[in-house]
C-alpha cells in the first residue's frame, strides 16, 4: 500500500516565506529588549537574589541621602555606600545601560545612578555615559521643491523652519514648545520639557536643521532666528546663575546628569590636541540632549555660532578653576565647535547644489555612519533561521 506524501517539506518552504517577516519583526521589539543589558533587566535580576536586592535597597537610601547636600559643600560619597557598590561589582547591574528613547527611561535611569553613586560627584565630569545607543534611525526625505513658497533669498533657518512646517510631527511638536514657551504662558519647567519632547520625537534631521541652521555673519536676522529656536526668553534663567550652582541642580536629577554625563563622554577632547573621543554625530545628539535641562546650552550671539551656558563663574571663591573647567567645556570644547561646524556645512550644501530630483535623503550621504550599519542581530536571526529550516529538513 502507498504511503501518503510527507508534509514535512512544506515547513522548510513555508520558514523561507516568513524569513522577510522575521527579519523586519526586529523593528517592532520593545527597545528595552534591544538593550545588550537594560538596568531594568538587571534590576529583575538581582531582586530574585535576597543579598543583591538588600545591597539595592541600601544603595538606594544612600542616594537620596546624597542628593540632599548643600551646594556650598563639595560633595562626597560616604564610605559605607561605597563599599555597598563594590559588593555590586560582579552584579549585571554594574554594566548596565538605559536608552533615551525606552519607555520606562526615567526608572531605568534611576537604577544606573542607584548603583553608580560615585559618578555623579567629583571634579565636575561625568565621563561614563548611562546610555547606549541601538536605535538606526529611518531615511528622512526632505521635498526641497515645497520650499519655492519662499523667497530664493531667504535665509537656511527660515527655511528649515519652512521644512519643519510641511511635516505633521515636526510642525506639531514645535508648536507644542512654542506654546509652553510663549511670554505670556511661561512656565520654565513646562517650556523645558515641552522642548525635550520635541528634539527627542522630532526626527534627527528636523531638529538638526531647525537648531543649527548656518547664517551668514552679516545676517542677524539669520542668527536671532537660530538662537530663538529654543525660546531662550523662557526655558533659560533670566539672571545667569553661578555655573556651580547650576551643575549641583542637574546631578540632583537623574536625567540632567545623565545628559550631562553623555555629553562628557561624546564631546570630550582626549588629549592636548583636541582629538575627539567619538564621532560628530554623537556629540551632536549628546549635546541636543541637554536642551530642556538646567544645563541647557545656546547661542551666544546673532554673528556667530559660538554656544555657551547660560551661567557665570563669578563669585565662586576657591572654586573658581573648577567652574571655569565646566564653563570651558562648552563654550571652548573643540570636538563640540568642529562638530556644529561640519553640520552647519552640511546644511548649506543641501541648497547650494542644484539636485536632479526634488527629493534628497540626507542619510544616503551618510550611511558611513556607524549607528546607520546593520543592527548585529540581523545576521543572528539569519542564521537562526537557516539552521531552522536544515534541522526540519533532515526531520
Amino acid at each position: 500500500m502507498a504511503r501518503p506524501p510527507s508534509p514535512r517539506p512544506l515547513l522548510p518552504a513555508l520558514l523561507l516565506l516568513l524569513l522577510p517577516l522575521l527579519l523586519r519583526a526586529g523593528d517592532h521589539l520593545p527597545t528595552e529588549g534591544r538593550l545588550m543589558n537594560s538596568c531594568i533587566q538587571a534590576r529583575r535580576k538581582c531582586q530574585a537574589d535576597p543579598t543583591c536586592n538588600a545591597t539595592y535597597h541600601y544603595l538606594n537610601s544612600c542616594a537620596s541621602s546624597i542628593s540632599t547636600s548643600s551646594p556650598a559643600e563639595e560633595p562626597s560619597v560616604p564610605e559605607d555606600c561605597m563599599e555597598a557598590a563594590q559588593q555590586l561589582r560582579n552584579s549585571s547591574l554594574m554594566s548596565c545601560t538605559c536608552h533615551r528613547h525606552m519607555k520606562n527611561q526615567a526608572t531605568c535611569l534611576d537604577i544606573y545612578w542607584t548603583v553608580h553613586p560615585a559618578r555623579s560627584l567629583g571634579d565636575y565630569e561625568l565621563d561614563v555615559s548611562p546610555y547606549e545607543d541601538t536605535v538606526t534611525r529611518k531615511p528622512w526625505k526632505m521635498n526641497l521643491s515645497k520650499l519655492n513658497m519662499l523667497k530664493p533669498d531667504s535665509d537656511l533657518c527660515l527655511k528649515f523652519a519652512m521644512l519643519c512646517t510641511l511635516n505633521d510631527k515636526c510642525d506639531r511638536l514645535r508648536k507644542a514648545y512654542g506654546e509652553a514657551c510663549s511670554g505670556s504662558r511661561c512656565q520654565r519647567h513646562t517650556c523645558q520639557r515641552q522642548l525635550r519632547s520635541f528634539f527627542e520625537k522630532a526626527s534627527e534631521p528636523h531638529a538638526q536643521g531647525l537648531l543649527l541652521c548656518p547664517c551668514a555673519p552679516t545676517d542677524q536676522g539669520c542668527g536671532q532666528r537660530r538662537r530663538n529656536t529654543i525660546a531662550p526668553s523662557c526655558s533659560l534663567p533670566s539672571e545667569a546663575p553661578n555655573c556651580l550652582e547650576l551643575w549641583h541642580i542637574c546631578v540632583s536629577d537623574p536625567l540632567c546628569r545623565s545628559r550631562l554625563a553623555d555629553f562628557q563622554t561624546h564631546c570630550h577632547p582626549m588629549d592636548i590636541l583636541g582629538t575627539c573621543a567619538t564621532e560628530q554625530s554623537k556629540c551632536l545628539r549628546a549635546y541636543m540632549g541637554l536642551i530642556g535641562t538646567a544645563m541647557t546650552p545656546n547661542f551666544v550671539s546673532n554673528v556667530n555660532a559660538s554656544v555657551a551656558l547660560s551661567c557665570t563663574c563669578r563669585g565662586s571663591g576657591n572654586l573658581q578653576e573648577e567652574c571655569e573647567r565646566l564653563e570651558e567645556s562648552f563654550s571652548r570644547n573643540p570636538c563640540l565647535m568642529e562638530a556644529i561646524a561640519a553640520k552647519m556645512h552640511f546644511h548649506s550644501q543641501l541648497f547650494s547644489q542644484d539636485w536632479t530630483a526634488s527629493t534628497f535623503s540626507p542619510m544616503e550621504r551618510q550611511n558611513k555612519n556607524p549607528a546607520l550599519r546593520p543592527q548585529p542581530w540581523v545576521p543572528s536571526l539569519f542564521s537562526f533561521t537557516l539552521t531552522l529550516i536544515l534541522l526540519l529538513s533532515l526531520w
